[in-house]
């Protein structure tokens, strides 16, 4: 039996390859967004601890004018900071995103590739089927001619 070779492998093979190396383009676009969220999370966990040290301050016997001043800046500063890795992050997540869709795009390319060789490899099949009908027909012809000229 004949062996199948789908003449477009090579290009097949590209759309793996490019395919796999979007998928690490991708996953480290991810890394990095959440390495930047995680600092945002920070940046909101250290405000809230802002406000409650000046809640306590407020509420303490003695106002301690100074550090309260110093409180407010400071909070008035991570909001300055938070406003700014905000942006950060939405810069990041619009580059997971163009990542993501060209993924998707590969995904789509390598998929399509693979449909056209199943259907390349069904075609070979039939054709196999074809040939060996032809040849059982050409068996039992060459054997039914046999037997007619032995039996005259």
């Amino acid at each position: 039996m004949a062996r199948f070779v789908y003449s477009m492998q090579s290009i097949l093979n590209i759309k793996q390859k490019t395919e796999s190396q979007t998928k690490m383009e991708f996953a480290m676009a991810q890394a990095e967004l959440n390495k930047q969220l995680d600092i945002l999370d920070e940046y909101v966990r250290r405000k809230a601890q802002y406000l409650q040290e000046a809640e306590d301050l407020r509420n303490a016997e003695s106002l301690k004018i100074q550090d309260i001043l110093d409180n407010q800046y400071a909070t008035a500063q991570i909001d300055v900071m938070i406003k700014a890795q905000s942006q950060v992050v939405q810069q990041y997540e619009s580059q997971v995103e163009k990542v993501r869709v060209k993924l998707t795009r590969n995904i789509q390319e390598r998929k399509m590739q693979e449909v056209l060789r199943d259907r390349a490899f069904a075609e070979f099949l039939e054709e196999q089927k074809q040939e060996e009908y032809k040849e059982n027909d050409q068996r039992t012809s060459f054997t039914y001619g046999q037997r007619q000229r032995e039996d005259n």
